[in-house]
C-alpha cells in the first residue's frame, strides 16, 4: 500500500521544514514533485544521498518523481552555502555529467509504470529563450527587495556577488514554474540550503500563473563529532565506483559512530521502523560487533554498487581486518582479487620469478612490502610474517602451492599489515 509520503519522512527524521497544506495536498491526490541535481560532476557523491532517498520515497507512497539535473543552471552556478563564485563548465561536460547522473539515479528509482521517474534537464527548456523573453516573462514578478532578503544572497553581499549568481534563484525559480505547467509538479523538494530557491519558485508560480505549488526541505546530515558528512581525508566519497571503490564506499558505513549510523539506518536504508528497532536492540550492549554499522554498510552498498561488490567488499574486509583462512583466499573471486590488488600495497611479477623466490627477498629487495632484507629477517625471527595466512620462518620458499588459484601471494606481517604479490 502507498504510504503517507510526508509521515514516512518525519519518523526518519528527514524533514526540516515545509509550507503549510504540504501533506494535505499530497494526500488528496497522486501528485508530481521534483529535486534538482547539479551536474558539476560526472558522479553523485553521498550528500546527494538524502535527495535521491527523498524521491525514493515519494515513488514509493504512490506519487511520480521527477528528477531535475540543471544543464542550464549549471552554467549558472548556485550560490547556496557557497562562499565564492564557482568555475562554470561548457555544454559539453554538462552532458557527459548529466548522463552519469542519470544512470546511477537508475540504481534507486523506477523509471518504468505508471508513477514511473523521469529525468528532466532545464538546458531544454532554457536553451531557446532570450534574456529579453526572461527578464519580462519572469523577471518582472519578482521585486529586487524579496531577491535579496534570501539567506543566500545576503551571506554574499559583503563579500561580492555577480550578476549572474544574483539571478540563480530566478532561474530555479522557473524551472518549478515550467515543470508546474508542463509536468504538474505541485511540490519542490531539496536540502535546507534550498529554502530560499525553493520558496521563490511557488512564489514565481502564485504570481505568474495564479497556481498553488508546495515546499519540503530535508536537514544537512552532520556527523556526531561535528565533522562534515560524506568527507574522508581522501576527499568526498562518491557513488561512481571508479572514484570511490566499494570496499572504501562499505569502509566508510562500517567506521561510522553508534550515533551516526542509528541516524544513517532511518535516512539511508528503506528498513522498516520495526526492523531498526529490533536491530538498534540488537546492538546496544554488543556495540564491539558493530552490527549497526555493519547493516548500513551492507544495505547502502548493495543499492548503489550491487551484490557482486558488496561481497567483494565483505571479502577484502574480512581479510584486511579479520581472522582468515587459506580456504577463505581460495574462494575470492575475481572481482574480490582486483579489489584486494587496489586496496592493499601490491606488486606484480611474472610467475616464473616468484616460485623460488626465498621468503626474505619476497619481503624486502623484490617487493619493498619490508624496508630491507634486514627488517624482513628480525621480523620472520620475531615469528611476525605469514604467508596466505599461514606463518613462515626464515627458510620458506615460494612454490607453486603458494599462488592462490595461481593469481596471487598474500603476504603478512602481524595482523593487519598486508600486502599482495599479483601474478602476471
Amino acid at each position: 500500500m502507498p504510504k503517507n509520503f510526508i509521515e514516512e519522512l518525519q519518523w526518519r527524521g528527514m524533514i526540516h521544514d515545509m509550507m503549510p497544506g504540504t501533506e494535505d495536498a499530497l494526500n488528496k491526490q497522486v501528485s508530481a514533485g521534483y529535486i534538482g541535481f547539479d551536474p558539476t560532476a560526472d558522479s553523485l557523491h553521498v550528500g546527494h544521498l538524502v535527495q535521491i532517498m527523498t524521491l525514493v520515497h515519494f515513488q514509493r507512497a504512490g506519487h511520480k518523481p521527477y528528477a531535475l539535473v540543471g544543464g542550464a543552471t549549471g552554467m549558472v552556478g548556485d550560490p547556496s552555502g557557497k562562499s565564492q563564485e564557482r568555475n562554470l563548465l561548457d555544454a559539453e561536460t554538462l552532458n557527459h555529467n548529466v548522463a552519469c547522473v542519470r544512470k546511477q539515479l537508475e540504481s534507486f528509482l523506477d523509471f518504468e509504470g505508471d508513477n514511473g521517474a523521469e529525468m528532466v534537464n532545464n538546458y531544454d527548456w532554457f536553451k531557446d529563450m532570450s534574456f529579453l523573453d526572461f527578464i519580462r516573462d519572469v523577471g518582472k514578478h519578482l521585486t529586487v527587495n524579496y531577491m535579496m532578503a534570501k539567506d543566500s544572497v545576503k551571506k554574499r553581499l559583503e563579500t561580492g556577488m555577480s550578476f549572474t549568481e544574483f539571478s540563480y534563484q530566478l532561474v530555479q525559480g522557473y524551472d518549478f514554474y515550467h515543470l508546474n505547467t508542463t509536468k504538474n509538479c505541485i511540490v519542490q523538494m531539496g536540502g535546507s540550503d534550498q529554502w530560499g530557491n525553493i520558496v521563490t519558485g511557488t512564489e514565481l508560480i502564485r504570481r505568474k500563473g495564479g497556481g498553488e505549488a508546495y515546499a519540503v526541505t530535508t536537514p544537512l546530515i552532520k556527523k556526531a563529532d561535528g565533522t562534515k558528512f560524506g568527507k574522508t581525508e581522501g576527499g568526498s566519497v562518491w557513488l561512481d565506483a571508479e572514484r570511490t571503490s566499494p570496499y572504501a564506499f562499505y569502509q566508510f558505513w562500517l567506521n561510522a559512530s553508534d550515533a551516526d549510523a542509528a541516524n544513517y539506518i532511518k535516512i539511508f536504508t528503506l528498513k522498516e521502523k520495526e526492523e531498526i528497532d529490533e536491530i538498534l536492540s540488537s546492538h546496544e550492549g554488543s556495540e564491539y560487533l558493530r552490527l549497526l554499522q555493519k547493516e548500513v554498510a551492507a544495505d547502502i552498498t548493495k543499492r548503489v554498487h550491487g551484490e557482486e561488490a558488496l561481497e567483494s567488499a565483505l571479502a577484502v574486509t574480512k581479510i584486511i581486518f579479520d581472522k582468515t583462512s587459506l580456504e577463505d583466499l581460495e574462494k575470492l573471486s575475481d572481482n574480490a582479487i582486483d579489489t584486494l590488488s587496489k586496496e592493499l600495497p601490491s606488486v606484480t611479477l611474472p610467475k616464473e620469478e616468484i616460485i623460488g623466490m626465498g621468503i626474505i627477498d619476497a619481503l624486502g629487495a623484490k617487493t619493498n612490502f619490508l624496508k630491507s632484507n634486514g627488517e624482513a629477517r628480525r621480523e620472520l625471527k620475531g615469528n611476525a610474517i605469514s604467508v596466505n595466512k599461514t606463518k613462515v620462518k626464515e627458510d620458506f620458499v615460494l612454490s607453486e602451492e603458494s599462488l592462490i588459484n595461481g593469481k596471487f601471494v598474500l603476504l603478512s606481517k602481524g595482523k593487519k599489515t598486508n600486502y599482495i604479490v599479483i601474478v602476471e
